[in-house]
């Protein structure tokens, strides 16, 4: 049995996981899902790290989901407690030295999502779009729940550099999902081998995949935890 430790995107909060929750208990392992103080302008990278580590507590056997914006934390987090394995699920990935508020421009996404809209001939009006950038992969149901649980996300994270010099003594893998229109796949796989060195595992899905697939994401989880 291992311990799932489940570190939220950007402006969500333990209902964005709660699907993927089932699965991987119906699995047989521990699920610890992180509340992230995303509303607090009080609360920065160290605070939200710190919340997570107190979640953790003594539990060993640590599998580390972090999803986008929570990959940050997630690599935070290994950096102070002894995580077996680490999988940045459609990630920011980070680099030393670089705030998450940076990282749009750094890291080369507009071009990313110019290229995207101009391949698949996408106007200006429709490559903003919500309902065809983000949840592409939802159902119109879990588009409204996702609305109605969405939770407002401070601009405080964003603003110190990620404080590490390396990338944390921990096993790490990228999970990316091929439909996902917000982080192009395309873009994430070079992200991936440039800021880590590793080559991305892919699966079906959007963005957000915990919500529309969660069944394939846990066993995506599964299989990765077993090659670590």
């Amino acid at each position: 049995m291992a311990t799932y430790v489940l570190i939220p995107p950007a402006g969500n909060g333990p209902w964005y996981w709660q699907p993927l929750e089932a699965e991987l208990r119906d699995k047989g392992h521990e699920v610890v899902v992180v509340d992230l103080p995303c509303d607090d302008d009080s609360a920065g990278l160290a605070e939200y790290t710190d919340v997570a580590v107190k979640a953790i507590g003594d539990r060993t056997d640590l599998v580390v989901v972090a999803q986008s914006f929570g990959a940050y934390t997630g690599a935070l987090v290994c950096d102070r407690v002894p995580a077996d394995l680490l999988v940045l699920l459609t990630p920011m990935v980070p680099a030393p030295g670089e705030s998450p508020g940076e990282w749009w421009g750094s890291s080369g996404y507009p071009q990313a999502r110019q290229a995207q809209a101009e391949r698949n001939g996408w106007t200006p009006e429709q490559d903003q779009d919500p309902n065809l950038i983000f949840f592409n992969d939802l159902s119109p149901e879990l588009v409204e729940a996702s609305a109605e649980n969405a939770r407002e996300q401070s601009g405080t994270p964003f603003e110190k550099p990620w404080p590490l010099d390396a990338w944390p003594n921990v096993p790490t893998r990228a999970l990316i999902c091929r439909d996902d229109h917000f982080f192009p796949v395309d873009f994430l796989r070079q992200l991936v081998k440039d800021r880590i060195g590793i080559t991305a595992d892919e699966m079906g899905g959007g963005h957000p995949v915990a919500l529309s697939r969660p069944k394939e994401l846990a066993d995506q989880l599964e299989a990765l935890r077993l090659k670590a």
